[in-house]
Parts: C-alpha cells; structure tokens; sequence
C-alpha cells in the first residue's frame, strides 16, 4: 500500500535524514524548507531517481499560518493521504532573557510552536477518517530541563512536549500515535556557530562522548513508525545519556 509522509524543515540537517530514511522505506513526500529551495528541489531530484518515489517541494515562512495550511492542503491533495506528519523545523537563539527584543520572542514562538498547530489542523482529519497515523514531533532536551541564555527555545520546546501530550490522548481513540523526539547536541548547521574547540568541550560534556548524527535521529523515527500504537504521548530522548 501507498507510504506517505510530510516533513517540514527538510532541505538539511535532521530533515534531510528523515527524508532519506523514509524515502528508503518507500515513502512519497512532501518536504518543506525556508530558505533553501534548491537544496531541496535537489534532494527530492535524488530520492525519486534512487526510490522511485513521488517528492513534492514547498518554500515559505513556516511562522506564516496560511503558507504551511495551504501547502499541506496541496500535499495531502497531491499525496492522496499522510501516514506520517514529521515537524521538525524550527530556530535556536542564545542570548540573554533581558536582551532578547519582543520581535525575536515571537519569531520564536511563531517558527517553533506554532506550526504545530497549523500542520495538525489539516493532515488530522484525513488520519482520523483512515483511524491511523503517526505525528512525530522534533524536539530538544532543553524543553525537558531548561537552558541558561536559551529561555525562549527552552520554553518552546517545553511547549512542544505538552502538545504532543496532550494530542495524542486526544488522538489516541482514532489509533492515531502522537510522540516527540527531544533531541540533545546534533550535529547540524545549527551547530555551526561553536568553534572546533568548544565543540571538543561540549562532546567531553556527553555521556557518550560525540555528538548525535542527524541519521541517528532519523533511524529514531523509523523505530517509533514501526512501534505499535500503544507507544503514544511519550517524550523520547535521544541525547546520549546527556539529561
């Protein structure tokens, strides 16, 4: 039977690997990014020469409410169904509570939590009309335990980690699994502005002493899409033993 699977943030990073580990297993989809839309465009250019899978590609502001409702209206209608809504997409910002601006807060809360919303608000109903599907959102460590001078993205991803709760005993009925991923260090562009040296420091800092790869998190997804059902509402750390 027909796979399928939307996934914001995926022109790199963790989304591209979730990409690749669902394209692999066969998964048409529909693959969302920001910025980059040649990096995507090339991405899907590859899955569906190498899987032989449907990829549709979507660019725009994922803080803009009827640019990700839109979208996911056009990919479910393109797709026929989603089995697997991935939301991974989101920003970091590492400052100072007092010197974040009113903009910078909101930006966070509108690119971070919010999507959620927006996405849920279309591709639920067609998971509840089949009863099955997985919502896997991607989260981080610091929503569970909090960072100094990451306030905003602690408190966003905390915010993610009471949604998922809280929709998959909402879903849950409709045999509809809802989990999140609180991710710890991946090594991600997002990464990128920590000098060799600090990175060092901060992987003596690991339990397991490196950094996570973005295909671990992906062989995580593909382990919670295989679980039965009854795995719902749970808040998967994949952090190397750091929290």
């Amino acid at each position: 039977m027909k796979k399928t699977a939307i996934i914001t943030g995926a022109s790199r990073g963790i989304g591209k690997a979730i990409a690749v580990a669902l394209a692999a297993e066969g998964y048409h989809l529909a693959l969302f990014c920001h910025n980059n839309i040649e990096m995507l465009n090339q991405l899907a250019s590859d899955l569906k020469k190498e899987y032989k899978v449907e990829v549709y590609t979507y660019q725009g502001d994922i803080s803009d409410s009827s640019f990700v409702i839109d979208s996911c209206k056009d990919a479910l209608a393109k797709l026929g169904q989603v089995d697997v809504l991935v939301n991974n997409a989101g920003i970091a910002h590492i400052g100072l509570l007092t010197d974040m601006s009113v903009e910078q807060w909101n930006t966070m809360v509108n690119t971070n939590l919010s999507p959620l919303f927006y996405t849920a608000k279309v591709v639920v109903p067609s998971m509840v009309n089949k009863k099955s599907g997985n919502i896997i959102n991607i989260s981080s460590m610091w929503g569970t335990v909090g960072a100094s001078c990451e306030v905003a993205y602690s408190a966003t991803k905390g915010g993610v980690n009471s949604f998922t709760k809280a929709l998959a005993k909402e879903l849950a009925p409709n045999n509809i699994a809802v989990n999140a991923i609180t991710c710890g260090v991946v090594d991600t562009d997002m990464n990128g502005m920590l000098s060799a040296d600090e990175k060092a420091e901060l992987a003596e800092e690991i339990p397991i002493g490196r950094f996570c790869q973005p295909e671990e998190i992906a062989e995580t997804i593909l382990g919670i899409i295989k679980a039965p059902s009854y795995m719902t509402g749970q808040i998967i750390g994949v952090d190397g033993g750091y929290i």
